[in-house]
């Protein structure tokens, strides 16, 4: 990743940090409110803007550069989204301070705090014609700045991705944003950074919206070894008349210092990753589909699949899903779960022998998220349902046998195919 000089704040290993959705210009606003939760709560080490920081009016921008009004604390600010503010990045293209204690990070890169702290960074909006810009990046941005990574056997992740932009169909799996219809909203090439860089937060903003996800693993279950979670948020536009939250704090250890048990602990309500793990791997990395017993796709098959993750998920209608009431055997992160019967882990589904099964060669398909039934689940986890039972047939048909699938019709937080 682009390693790039910037300002130093001089940091302690637990970190407090503001995040601001778009500014638009309201300094004024945005600094007068962290003054007073400084007063109160102790100061901060960094604050961190997403979306659109500067808007038209330029002389209260100005009053800050000459140095009449001033920043309280270190700003780290993303580039422009409109052609119109790029004006106020001309003298400092490829990053720097802006005024004191504002700092562009620059066009992509990552930045490494004192502290240990990483926050991976991408300015503006992807391309509508695949190139560069100075309001827009590209394959070719995003690919620079995964290529170290590829290399780096020892990568865990970042502490922070900052970008302007939302991530395509990040709600999928989780609930729903409601204001938004994420398929059509985001940039496929923002959920291609999510995935690989894995990061322990995710911000974004221009939407004004304000969601925060819940968390999503960076690994398969059983097949990786366990990592950290993503926690996404989505900011509101300071400007917002519904006080809807523009302004987030939290603190956070580096991943630099945090023990590995407590970075990797998965919470309760912890989801698959939204996004597809093959079609997100930078273009020349890609590898072939994945195998069970036997090549599960269908050349026909691998065509819909694409295209399905090209519009942005699902082609069934999103359910927000019940919470589990209680310790589910079936989850592959339940400590409930017996893993040695566990036969195959796909991305969406895994196989199973039963406990005490009706005949010798009982095996259960089952998802690895929380879905009742085989109506309420989204069409990937139904596609590798059906991958599997083709699977299934061709195996048996070689040693004489036939197969029967079933599943049983009654009230279950996790269905199972037998």
């Amino acid at each position: 990743m682009c390693l790039r000089p910037v300002k130093v704040v001089e940091m302690s290993t637990q970190l407090k940090i503001f995040v601001a959705g778009d500014v638009e210009g309201n300094f004024d606003q945005l600094f007068s409110r962290i003054k007073n939760i400084q007063k109160k709560s102790g100061n901060f080490d960094l604050l961190l803007c997403v979306g659109d920081f500067f808007g038209t009016n330029f002389m209260a921008w100005e009053s800050y550069v000459k140095g009449e009004k001033k920043v309280p604390i270190a700003t780290l600010i993303l580039g422009p989204n409109k052609f119109e503010h790029t004006d106020y990045y001309k003298d400092n293209k490829d990053g720097g301070d802006l005024c004191d204690n504002v700092t562009y990070l620059g066009k992509k890169g990552t930045y490494n705090g004192s502290s240990g702290l990483t926050i991976a960074y991408l300015s503006g909006t992807e391309s509508s014609e695949g190139k560069s810009g100075e309001i827009n990046f590209s394959q070719q941005d995003v690919t620079s700045l995964l290529l170290p990574v590829a290399t780096d056997t020892k990568f865990q992740g970042v502490d922070i991705l900052i970008t302007s932009q939302w991530p395509k169909g990040v709600d999928r799996y989780g609930i729903p944003v409601g204001e938004l219809d994420t398929k059509n909203v985001g940039s496929s090439l923002v959920s291609q950074l999510a995935i690989n860089l894995r990061p322990r937060y995710h911000f974004c903003g221009m939407e004004n919206v304000f969601y925060e996800r819940q968390p999503y693993r960076n690994h398969k279950v059983l097949a990786e070894k366990e990592r950290h979670v993503t926690r996404f948020i989505g900011l509101a536009k300071l400007s917002n008349t519904q006080k809807k939250k523009y302004l987030y704090a939290f603190s956070i250890t580096p991943l630099s210092s945090i023990d590995q048990s407590e970075l990797t602990k998965q919470t309760p309500d912890v989801t698959e990753c939204p996004f597809n793990m093959e079609e997100s791997k930078p273009r020349q990395e890609k590898e072939s589909d994945a195998q069970f017993f036997y090549d599960m796709t269908p050349r026909e098959e691998k065509g819909k699949k694409r295209q399905r993750d090209k519009d942005g998920g699902p082609d069934r209608k999103q359910i927000k899903h019940k919470e589990p009431t209680g310790p589910c055997w079936f989850c592959l992160g339940s400590p409930e779960v017996e893993k040695h019967l566990v036969v195959s882990v796909g991305i969406h589904t895994y196989l199973a022998l039963a406990k005490g099964g009706l005949v010798d060669d009982h095996i259960l398909i089952l998802p690895i998220g929380h879905h009742q039934s085989t109506t309420s689940a989204p069409s990937e986890v139904i596609d590798e349902i059906n991958r599997y039972k083709t699977a299934l047939k061709k195996f048996f048909k070689q040693i004489g046998k036939s197969v029967v699938f079933f599943e049983r019709n009654y009230k279950t937080q996790h269905l199972q195919i037998q």
